[in-house]
């Protein structure tokens, strides 16, 4: 993958990294989200079952009774009919666990048009975090600089919620001065240690350099957990750039190029199509749902979450 820059400086410093008060105004758009989702619109904590059995609200299934079953929950129609015990098993009801993954390695730190797609990255993990705040879920956050992995664990506060903002923004900023290409792997890899029980994770990537290898962390992920994959990329990563020379960098090489044959535009837009497309059939064979989010379009307007 070649990132393009035109020759001419941009001046304009807005977009290159989030603040703290850029996450908490991510809560304006929650209207927005729960007008159209109902993903996590729930009024109260215990909408998902849990993984543990006992005594809840919903009924799991009715097995052969067992000592030290509770008597209060033995099936006297199914017992009278089946001639032995029978007892009833309830799923316990507990609240969500929403966990993100936020990728702010090297490659994220690119955009043309608007904003980073650190930038993006990050307001749609804040996003995501006043959602769960607003369903009374738990949130936690595992941020991913390149290098090292930040873990927070999912918490149903508000003021977790501002520990998580602080952490991103400091990330933010100090990535425009030095960042890393890691592998996102190997976040993937701690989420999985920390990870327990049931839950909903979201990645929100660019899948830069995302191979089959890691393509297996996801995969492991979403035995246990709904999974989505969202895609964060930049204009240019869609649409090749007008009519013009521009100078392609890649790996300490440099070669300047003109976009205006027809065919280098057809080509252009098949290779970065070509790749989001590997992503989406890689997500289909593990289950796991595939969004886009394009860095110059409101997020609240790409975010399907059902």
């Amino acid at each position: 993958m070649l990132f393009f820059k035109k020759e001419q400086k941009q001046n304009n410093e807005n977009g290159l990294a989030v603040s703290v008060p850029d996450l908490i105004a991510q809560q304006r758009y929650l209207p927005y989200l729960l007008r159209h989702h109902d993903f996590l619109t729930s009024n109260r904590a215990g909408n998902v079952k849990s993984a543990f059995k006992g005594r809840g609200m919903e009924l799991e299934e009715v097995r052969a009774y067992n000592f030290g079953d509770d008597v209060r929950d033995i099936d006297w129609r199914i017992t009278a009919r089946k001639s032995e015990p029978f007892t009833k098993v309830y799923a316990e009801e507990k609240d969500r666990v929403i966990t993100v993954v936020l990728d702010l390695s090297a490659s994220m730190v690119f955009g043309t048009r608007k904003e980073l797609k650190s930038v993006t990255a990050a307001k749609t993990a804040a996003l995501l975090g006043w959602l769960s705040i607003r369903n009374k879920d738990r949130f936690g956050i595992l941020i991913y600089d390149g290098k090292n992995s930040g873990y927070f664990k999912p918490q149903g506060s508000l003021k977790n919620l501002m520990a998580v903002f602080n952490k991103i923004a400091e990330t933010s900023r100090r990535i425009l001065d030095k960042s890393a290409e890691g592998n996102l792997g190997d976040a993937l890899s701690v989420l999985e240690y920390h990870q327990k029980g049931q839950g909903t994770i979201f990645i929100l990537s660019d899948f830069y350099h995302f191979d089959n290898v890691q393509f297996k962390n996801i995969a492991a992920l979403a035995k246990n957990n709904k999974v989505y994959c969202i895609n964060i990329f930049d204009v240019l990563e869609d649409i090749a750039p007008p009519a013009g020379d521009y100078k392609a960098s890649y790996n300490g090489q440099e070669v300047i190029f003109n976009s205006a044959p027809d065919k280098f535009k057809q080509e252009y837009q098949k290779y970065f199509a070509q790749n989001r497309e590997n992503i989406r059939k890689n997500c289909q064979k593990f289950l796991c749902k595939y969004l886009e989010i394009r860095t110059d379009i409101p997020i609240f307007k790409q975010l399907q979450l059902v």
